[in-house]
């Protein structure tokens, strides 16, 4: 492993071996979109009372850093209409053994929150942007704004993020036509793309996932028309498979959690926004660590075992099944983006 921040400190292992140096949280289930692969149009949110406080977010983020992890990103929901959450952005970027502050969101809110974010210390953004058509991406995300999305983007790129990168999930006869658009577009505005296989989470209406899956084999095919795509070892710690293309800065990505497995390498868990510490996206193995930062306030040594202790019921991979009602009944606003 390169070295890092904190390579000297304690490491979390699982019991596959593998380090876990990154961390999600969720911050909110809500969200000002309605995603058709995200939520249901009529959700029903977490009560706020269990939402995690900031400064339980802020508390566990810092017992995660003892414990060697040093890349961090917050989600949603859309994070940054979580109500006073530049402080809890702050809180983590001070954080002294963190080597990387991250987000992701629709892009909604950047317009006016890019600098407080940048100021606070996050240095990479993912932004979802599924079309670049105005009523294509309202019927995606039911009730979106492209414009206000695209102004989002336009002043993160203003504002001199150290990276920004777009996920677009690719629906088969929704936007499946769109994935050299939106490379293109990465190109002129020299920055990332990947692309994401639709994950199986909650059950969304009439919404047909296996008839709207479209593979990453079938997005590269698409893409090789118009581009060379050339492979690359490169990561930024998440599960994306990196490709260049000649002669521009932009890299395009593949998260293949159906067509291309990823669970071997996974170095990551996520924290629900009610406090959840889910060990894999694809299983429901957890461990409440509200239950511990309410029932054990200021001690972080019994928030840290639980934590220690929860590596040896993270499982060795998902069991995604398109075919199938879904396993996993959350949603994926919940478990966060």
């Amino acid at each position: 492993m390169p070295q890092t921040a904190n390579s000297s400190a304690e490491r979390l292992i699982d019991r596959h071996g593998r380090t876990v140096n990154y961390v999600r949280i969720s911050v909110t289930d809500r969200c000002d979109f309605r995603c058709v692969y995200c939520m249901s149009e009529d959700m029903e949110f977490v009560p706020r009372a269990q939402l995690l406080t900031l400064e339980e977010i802020a508390t566990i983020a810092r017992a995660f850093t003892e414990l060697g992890v040093d890349k961090i990103r917050i989600t949603g929901g859309e994070p940054l209409i979580r109500r006073n959450v530049i402080k809890l952005f702050r809180d983590i970027g001070e954080l002294s053994a963190l080597r990387e502050l991250v987000l992701s969101t629709n892009g909604s809110q950047l317009a006016h929150m890019a600098m407080d974010l940048k100021q606070a210390g996050v240095k990479r953004i993912n932004i979802s942007l599924d079309s670049l058509n105005a009523d294509k991406f309202r019927r995606i995300t039911r009730v979106g704004d492209l414009n206000k999305v695209m102004t989002g983007i336009e002043t993160a790129l203003q504002t001199g993020f150290e990276r920004i990168k777009i996920n677009a999930v690719i629906l088969k006869n929704r936007n499946h036509d769109e994935v050299t658009g939106l490379v293109q577009y990465a190109i002129d505005k020299g920055i990332d793309i990947s692309f994401i296989e639709e994950m199986p989470l909650g059950m969304i209406g009439d919404h047909d996932r296996t008839e709207v899956y479209y593979s990453s084999d079938e997005i590269r095919s698409d893409l090789e028309k118009s581009y060379t795509l050339i492979a690359t070892t490169e990561s930024t710690g998440g599960p994306s498979k990196y490709f260049r293309i000649p002669g521009t800065n932009t890299r395009v990505g593949f998260i293949s959690p159906h067509s291309h497995n990823f669970c071997d390498t996974c170095n990551r868990v996520r924290i629900t926004c009610e406090g959840r510490l889910l060990l894999c996206l694809g299983q429901e193995h957890s461990v409440d660590l509200r239950h511990v930062v309410r029932g054990w306030p200021g001690d972080m040594e019994k928030l840290k075992q639980t934590i220690r202790d929860s590596m040896l019921i993270k499982p060795k991979g998902h069991e995604f099944d398109l075919d199938a009602r879904p396993v996993i009944l959350r949603h994926m606003n919940v478990t966060g983006g």
